[in-house]
């Protein structure tokens, strides 16, 4: 089977440290063009904007959007109406409504919509989900904690309105979370810190319940310094799961448990080509409605001024 062409649109860090070396071992698509209005690739044509390379290239059969969230629904929208398959990064736009409103012209023009949440293609989540099918939950508690200026320098984006801010490492706890516990996850309160010159937050604190019963306590913090913690504690009745490193290691009662070997993005361009050789779309807004839930209950708790 041939190999599908693919652009990507937005060559920041996310696609030169994970979209890139994922593309070139990948057996379903091929890297033709990029678009990217401040950055090139060796060995590909380059354009400053996808209405640009979509002029170059009519027949374009896919994208993968690794812009900032703020400019990725017209864009998206666009490569759509041209009926181009679409990869959206996480997280998948600015608001749930401009998602909502992807899915249904991707389902008019007959073309694949991926929202592609990286972290649940972890080694250990899917062998984690399995093993809690049919135990009872009872408490689970979630530490992500890094430092933004090791893993976003620069990024003034993450900061303004609709970048998230410390949710946007902690929705892929959220990604997890929703695809590996029993039940649907409901926010109970949120403490949410802004720096006083930033409009999204650097800290946060969550309380969660599941409707199979479980609490569910998160703990986010984007300045934290030394080795980042990206772990995921389950206490249930038969003992105690937990996910390390972002899911990378799964423990069972102190137990590190073998899991398939991989990697993430690997596994997300495995599930976007299969998606495309079916034309079926895959989109799942559980992690970014709790995100939205935050930002509409939290309290709000004024910080510090950030400081690169």
């Amino acid at each position: 089977m041939s190999r599908i062409g693919l652009a990507i649109v937005g060559l920041g860090k996310i696609a030169r440290d994970q979209h890139l070396p994922s593309l070139r071992a990948s057996p379903d698509f091929e890297l033709i063009a990029v678009a990217s209005p401040h950055s090139r690739l060796e060995g590909v044509p380059n354009y400053p904007d996808l209405a640009t390379l979509l002029k170059a290239i009519p027949t374009l059969p896919a994208v993968s959007l690794c812009t900032t969230p703020q400019v990725r629904f017209q864009t998206a929208r666009l490569a759509l109406e041209q009926g181009c398959h679409v990869l959206l990064e996480k997280p998948p736009g600015m608001t749930t409504t401009e998602v909502q409103v992807l899915e249904a012209l991707a389902r008019s023009k007959g073309v694949t919509l991926y929202a592609s949440w990286h972290s649940r293609h972890a080694n250990g989540v899917e062998p984690a989900r399995a093993w809690l099918e049919g135990r009872q939950v009872r408490r689970v508690r979630v530490v992500w904690k890094e430092d933004v200026r090791i893993w976003h320098p620069g990024q003034t984006w993450i900061w303004k309105a609709g970048g998230l801010g410390v949710f946007d490492p902690g929705i892929n706890a959220l990604s997890i979370l929703s695809r590996i516990l029993p039940g649907d996850l409901v926010l109970n309160s949120a403490e949410l810190y802004f720096p006083r010159n930033c409009e999204t937050p650097i800290a946060a604190e969550l309380q969660l319940t599941s409707t199979a019963g479980a609490a569910v306590r998160m703990e986010l913090d984007f300045l934290h310094t030394g080795t980042a913690h990206w772990n995921i504690e389950v206490d249930t009745d038969a003992g105690e799961l937990r996910l390390v490193n972002g899911g990378s290691e799964l423990q069972l009662d102190g137990r590190v448990v073998e899991t398939p070997r991989g990697t993430e993005y690997a596994r997300v361009y495995e599930q976007f080509g299969q998606l495309v050789r079916e034309r079926r779309i895959d989109v799942d807004l559980a992690p970014f409605r709790l995100v939205a839930d935050a930002f509409l209950c939290g309290r709000r708790v004024e910080v510090a001024p950030f400081v690169e």
